[in-house]
């Protein structure tokens, strides 16, 4: 979840939830259908719910954050709903059952000015390297950052994808996760640990000492890990959850196995629909480099980038995701 400066209007909350519970539900691989059974509800009541057409109910909220195990983040965004509706409520008069938990630090906001991802494979290994410029525009010191991964190998089968990662989990040796700051190593603490999704705080401290994100102060951070071939798949998405500026994505390639890449974009009011503009491809050093950027994406949008090896037989293709 994003802090902010400004207090959110009742229309972004609303987008903000609906987009949560969309999240969650790709996150577990579920479709509507199975989402309204799991919460006793209509499969269309789901739909509208998503697309913005029907409003959070403090019901609706409880069921999909239990049917998703969504660690209350759709809770949390149900309570920013709740508050953006009656702005003028003293915080102190509402219940402590609703306050909202910020996930940084109380008054701070971070804005992205610079998000790069560099996703290299070796013919069975991927390893993708994330580097973002951060911005702390709030008030007060910034000491950690949420990031997420999640695997999906087979998308739009989900007992199947489920079954898979029950027998083959994505363990923390395997990702090998790694993050810098400032050339200082983070230290990093799980927060979510499940078969095929993971979310980790990446801490600015380490060993030798503490270095937070201080109000105005902007810093590089970059973290990387790997997964398997059998774990992670032919298709990378990226979900735009703070405010960002600019974002990049290079997807390097071994130039034999013949890589073909395109890609889609979705947002709140909108299906997915090919990108605005086709990634861009190099050779260099034996490796196939597609290179695509966009700038003041909007919040929510996300983008996600497929491909195929020509040179490799399609039944080897396999799915994943990573946030």
């Amino acid at each position: 979840m994003d802090a902010r400066d400004d207090p959110l209007t009742v229309e972004q909350a609303a987008e903000a939830f609906a987009a949560e519970v969309a999240y969650w539900r790709e996150v577990r691989g579920l479709a509507k259908r199975e989402v309204a059974r799991r919460m006793g509800f209509d499969p269309s009541y789901v739909s509208h719910v998503e697309s913005g057409r029907h409003k959070p109910t403090e019901d609706f909220a409880r069921r999909a954050e239990e049917a998703l195990n969504a660690g209350k983040a759709i809770w949390k965004r149900w309570l920013d709903y709740e508050l953006a509706k009656a702005p003028a409520v003293p915080a102190a008069a509402l219940p402590a059952s609703r306050r909202v938990e910020q996930p940084y630090a109380a008054g701070s906001a971070i804005v992205v000015e610079h998000d790069a991802a560099r996703l290299d494979y070796n013919g069975s290994l991927y390893r993708l390297t994330m580097r973002r410029l951060l911005r702390n525009t709030g008030h007060e010191p910034i000491t950690r950052y949420l990031i997420r991964i999640s695997v999906d190998r087979y998308p739009g089968e989900p007992e199947r994808s489920n079954a898979h990662y029950r027998t083959h989990p994505l363990t923390w040796d395997e990702l090998s996760l790694t993050a810098t700051c400032r050339g200082e190593t983070m230290r990093w603490q799980a927060k979510h640990d499940r078969d095929a999704f993971k979310e980790v705080w990446l801490l600015f401290e380490n060993q030798q000492g503490r270095f937070p994100l201080y109000p105005g102060e902007s810093v590089w951070i970059e973290y990387a890990y790997s997964a398997g071939e059998e774990k992670w798949g032919r298709w990378f998405q990226r979900a735009v959850r703070l405010p960002t500026e600019h974002l990049a994505v290079e997807l390097a390639f071994p130039a034999y196995l013949d890589p073909a890449v395109w890609g889609t974009e979705t947002s709140m009011t909108a299906e997915a629909a090919p990108l605005r503009t086709a990634p861009v491809q190099r050779e260099e050093n034996g490796m196939r480099i597609f290179s695509w950027s966009t700038s003041a994406p909007a919040l929510h949008a996300r983008y996600r980038l497929e491909w195929r090896f020509r040179n490799r037989p399609e039944h080897d293709a396999n799915q994943g995701e990573i946030r």
